[in-house]
C-alpha cells in the first residue's frame, strides 16, 4: 500500500476483522494489525466457540456475521471428507455443543475469515500485518497522528499513519497509550446507579475472571497423562470463599442461583449428540458426523468453571504482575487437566481419565493451549453515552417492558448479563436482560476525535459488558466502527458530528442498513422477550 491508509485497525480479533470488512466494502484503504499469527480473537486465538442468543439462526445479527456462520458450515461441507447425513443442512452444528449452535474448530474460523478478507488483499485495499503490538501513540491535541507498533519477533518498531484508528485489541491497549479517557474494573452504585454495581466505592482491580482454554480428545485405551504441573498442589487444595468445594472438582457454583451444582466429565457415552456433562458443553468436533473411524474421538474445548482464574487482574497492573497472573492462569488449566487425568472421580467409581489428550494442532500451538488467554473484560472508553443496567436489565427496568430504545441505534444484540467470578473474590452476576440495541454514542469517545473502539472497549459498564462482550455483538461493534470511519472520510466530518446532527445520523443509519444490512432494531415479536 503506497499511500497513507484511511483506516488503521490495531487488533485482529472479531471486531477488528469486521471493521476492516465494512470499511473495505465502502471503498476505503485499510491496514489491519494483529499481535499473534492468527486473526479472529476469541473465536480463534482464544479458542472460544460462538456464544450466541437463541434466535441467531433467524435474526439478531448483521448480514456479514450471518455470512461468516454460513461460510463456516460451507467449509465443512466443501472440505471435510466422509461426512454422513449432512448435505445442505442449514442448522449443521460441527461440534454439537450444548452452548453453541455452530461450535467448530478455531482453524476453520481462521480459514473463513482469511477467505472473506482475501479479495481486498488482492486488489490492494487491505494490508494485514501480523506479529505486531502497539507500543506508543503520537498525538496532535485531540487527534492521533500515528501509532508505533513493535514486531514481537524482532523488536523492530513500525510507525503507521492513518486518517482514522480503531482499537480492536482484546484489552483496549490503545486507550492508555493515546491518553483516551477510559474506565477499568467495576464502577460503584454511586457512579452508575446500577442495581448490581458495587455498593461501596469503585474498584479498578475488580475484573472478570480470565480463562486459558485448551483442546482435548479422549482415547480411553491410551495414557496421555502430562507431567505434574508446578502449581498443582496449590490448585488441588484451593477453594474460594464463595465456592462450594475445591476448585478442582465436579461441584461448582450455579451462575444464577449461586447454589452448589454438580456436573461430571462424562454422563454416559461420549458419542451421544446431547448430554448434560462437561464433555458436550463446548465440544467442537462430533465424530459421529463422519464415517466410522475417520476421527478417533470427539474434540472439546475446556472453558469451564474449574479453569476460570480470578486471583488477580491483568489490566491496570505492572507488566510483571500481568505476566504472573497469565502464568498462573495457565497453571490452573494445566492442573485441571492433570487432575482429570489422574484423580477426578469417575461415574463408574474409579478415578482419573488418562486417555484425555491435548490437541496442539487444533489450536495452533505446541502445548495444546490456546494462543491467548480468553478475556471477558477490557478497558472501556468514556463515551458520549454509556449503556447502563437500567437501560437493558429486566430487574433494573422494573415495570418497563423491553430495553431502552436508542435514537442512534447502530445494531442489536442479546445475551444474559453474564459476569464470571471477579478478581475481587466476588461470585457470578448472571441476570436476565432484554434484547438490546447498540447506541452509536457508546462508540464515540468523549474527547479524542479519530479513534473508535472496535471490541469490548465501548461505552458500557462492568455490569453491561456482561452482555455486550459476546461474539455477534463484538462483530457488530467492529463493523459499525469501520463503517463510521469510512463515512467520516467520505463526508469530511468527525464521528460526534455524525451522531449529533440528525441529517447525518439518519444518512449513516441508511448506509449501514441498506449497504451493510445491519439490523437497528429487533423484530417486534422478540423485543419484549428475554433470556
Amino acid at each position: 500500500m503506497n499511500s497513507k491508509p484511511d483506516l488503521l485497525i490495531v487488533g485482529g480479533g472479531l471486531g477488528g476483522v469486521a471493521a476492516a470488512l465494512a470499511a473495505l466494502r465502502l471503498g476505503r484503504k485499510v491496514v489491519l494489525t494483529e499481535e499473534t499469527d492468527w486473526l479472529g480473537g476469541q473465536l480463534t486465538t482464544q479458542a472460544v466457540p460462538p456464544d450466541e442468543h437463541r434466535w441467531i439462526e433467524k435474526t439478531g445479527c448483521t448480514s456479514s456475521y450471518r455470512l461468516l456462520r454460513d461460510k463456516i458450515r460451507s467449509y465443512y461441507l466443501r472440505n471435510y471428507p466422509h461426512l454422513i447425513n449432512v448435505t445442505e443442512n442449514k442448522s449443521f452444528n460441527p461440534g454439537m455443543a450444548k452452548v453453541s449452535r455452530i461450535s467448530h474448530e478455531p482453524r476453520v474460523s481462521l480459514a473463513v475469515l482469511e477467505e472473506m478478507l482475501a479479495p481486498y488483499s488482492s486488489n490492494g485495499q487491505l494490508k494485514v500485518i501480523l506479529h505486531h503490538r502497539p507500543i506508543s501513540v503520537e498525538l496532535n491535541r485531540d487527534y492521533i497522528k500515528s501509532i508505533t507498533l513493535q514486531n514481537i519477533e524482532t523488536g523492530i518498531p513500525l510507525s503507521l499513519e492513518a486518517k482514522y484508528f480503531i482499537d480492536s485489541t482484546e484489552l483496549g491497549e490503545l486507550l492508555p497509550l493515546a491518553n483516551v479517557e477510559h474506565i477499568v474494573g467495576a464502577e460503584s452504585q454511586n457512579q452508575t446507579g446500577e442495581l448490581h454495581a458495587l455498593a461501596g466505592i469503585s474498584n479498578p482491580m475488580d475484573q472478570q475472571a480470565i480463562t486459558w482454554c485448551f483442546a482435548i480428545d479422549y482415547l480411553p485405551n491410551e495414557d496421555h497423562t502430562i507431567e505434574k504441573p508446578e502449581e498443582y498442589d496449590f490448585w488441588r487444595n484451593y477453594q474460594a470463599s464463595f465456592w462450594p468445594g475445591p476448585q478442582l472438582g465436579w461441584t461448582y457454583v450455579h451462575p444464577i442461583t449461586h447454589q452448589p451444582n454438580q456436573r461430571y466429565l462424562f454422563d454416559g457415552s461420549t458419542d451421544r449428540k446431547h448430554a448434560e456433562d462437561f464433555w458436550h458443553f463446548r465440544r467442537i468436533l462430533y465424530r459421529k458426523h463422519y464415517l466410522k473411524d475417520f476421527f478417533s474421538s470427539d474434540i472439546t474445548i475446556v472453558n469451564w468453571p474449574q479453569n476460570d482464574y480470578w486471583l488477580g487482574p491483568i489490566v491496570g497492573v505492572t507488566d510483571n504482575e500481568r505476566k504472573k497472573h497469565l502464568w498462573e492462569a495457565k497453571q490452573l488449566s494445566l492442573s485441571l487437566l492433570y487432575w482429570m487425568q489422574t484423580e477426578a472421580p469417575r461415574n463408574d467409581g474409579g478415578y482419573g481419565y488418562p486417555g484425555l489428550r491435548l490437541r496442539p494442532e487444533v489450536v495452533g500451538t505446541e502445548d495444546g493451549f490456546a494462543k491467548c488467554v480468553y478475556v471477558r473484560e477490557s478497558r472501556r472508553i468514556q463515551a458520549e453515552f454509556t449503556v447502563l443496567e437500567q437501560h437493558i436489565g429486566v430487574e433494573a427496568r422494573g415495570n418497563l417492558i423491553g430495553a431502552e430504545e436508542f435514537f442512534d441505534s447502530v445494531g442489536i444484540g442479546s445475551y444474559r448479563i453474564d459476569l464470571h467470578p471477579s478478581t475481587a473474590n466476588r461470585s457470578y452476576i448472571d441476570i436476565s436482560c432484554w434484547p438490546f440495541q447498540i447506541p452509536l454514542g457508546a462508540i464515540i469517545p468523549v474527547r479524542i476525535e479519530n479513534l473508535l473502539p472496535g471490541a469490548k472497549n465501548i461505552g458500557v459498564t462492568h455490569i453491561t459488558n456482561g452482555c455486550y462482550r459476546l461474539h455477534p455483538v463484538e462483530w457488530n461493534i467492529g463493523e459499525v466502527s469501520g463503517a463510521l470511519a469510512a463515512y467520516c472520510c467520505d463526508k469530511k466530518l468527525i464521528p460526534r458530528q455524525i451522531r449529533n446532527q440528525l441529517k447525518y445520523l439518519s444518512d449513516f443509519q441508511k448506509v449501514i442498513t441498506n449497504i451493510l444490512d445491519i439490523q437497528l432494531e429487533w423484530p417486534r415479536y422478540i423485543r419484549k422477550q428475554f433470556l
